[in-house]
């Protein structure tokens, strides 16, 4: 293949990616905006918002990711066969717990050395959203399972990392797309619940367990060929921290402060 036909396949597809994932920001923006003008204490003093307002506005900001890989397929002329949505086998359930033991089994690994080497801690504004409600956080499961993990593993994965195989190896996708996924993060963590820059180092733990679980996942999906393996492993992820939390909050609300170093979720940006 001519180098330079490559070079521009690789420039396009990294530029449809990062749109793509733009987007789906940009979108979630617009799609929470009911859900505040409903309830305007969300922009104001999230904490204090009423429960069904937080989970409405958690599940719209999902919808906003749905939409944008929706209208891109649509747009790229892609029927439901474009959706990997196949059951996994037994085996690929397997794989599926595995993909969820060993980034859980990374997060903690990274929060620990992030312990070790005296790195500050970064704010999470999805915790701001929760504070210490153990029922709101038995409720953020079920946004987990039917919004968070599907939106966000349908535009990362079966729109992103799909449309970057056209010009890279199934591995340099998912580096790529998780690369991506890392980065988008950002705006979650990189200010402090008082609206502050956050300390730069703060984000490196947290972008380091972010791309590193992105990249379980993709793989898991290259080796699945199906989005319901990363689907359930992005869920399995995200319910075993908030289950944990639960569990500090319930039986042992005197470590609270203490578990929020450790519960480090995947949730996308929440900023309004």
């Amino acid at each position: 293949m001519d180098p330079l036909f490559q070079r521009d396949a690789y420039t396009r597809s990294l530029l449809a990616a990062l749109l793509l994932a733009a987007g789906g920001l940009v979108a979630a923006q617009f799609t929470v905006l009911p859900a505040v003008f409903i309830d305007p204490t969300l922009a104001e003093s999230p904490a204090d918002a009423a429960r069904s307002a937080i989970l409405a506005m958690m599940a719209l900001n999902f919808v906003g990711m749905v939409i944008v890989g929706a209208v891109y397929l649509r747009w790229r002329g892609y029927g439901w066969s474009y959706l990997d949505l196949r059951a996994p086998t037994a085996r690929e359930w397997a794989y599926t717990l595995l993909a969820t033991v060993v980034a859980i089994a990374v997060m903690y690994a990274v929060s620990i050395l992030s312990t070790v080497l005296g790195l500050p801690e970064a704010d999470n504004q999805v915790i701001e959203f929760i504070g210490d409600d153990s029922t709101m956080v038995l409720l953020m499961l079920v946004i987990v399972f039917l919004f968070n993990a599907p939106a966000e593993e349908f535009l990362f994965r079966n729109v992103i990392q799909k449309r970057l195989y056209a010009a890279f190896t199934p591995i340099g996708a998912v580096i790529a797309t998780s690369a991506i996924f890392a980065a988008v993060h950002i705006p979650t963590y990189g200010l402090a619940l008082d609206g502050t820059a956050a300390d730069p180092m703060a984000l490196v733990p947290i972008m380091l367990t972010l791309f590193i679980g992105s990249i379980i996942f993709g793989y898991l999906y290259v080796v699945t060929e199906t989005l319901v393996a990363p689907i359930a492993a992005h869920a399995f992820y995200n319910a075993f921290q908030f289950a944990l939390l639960y569990l500090v909050l319930e039986f042992f609300p005197e470590e609270f402060e203490a578990a929020m170093a450790v519960v480090v979720d995947l949730l996308p940006a929440l900023a309004l």
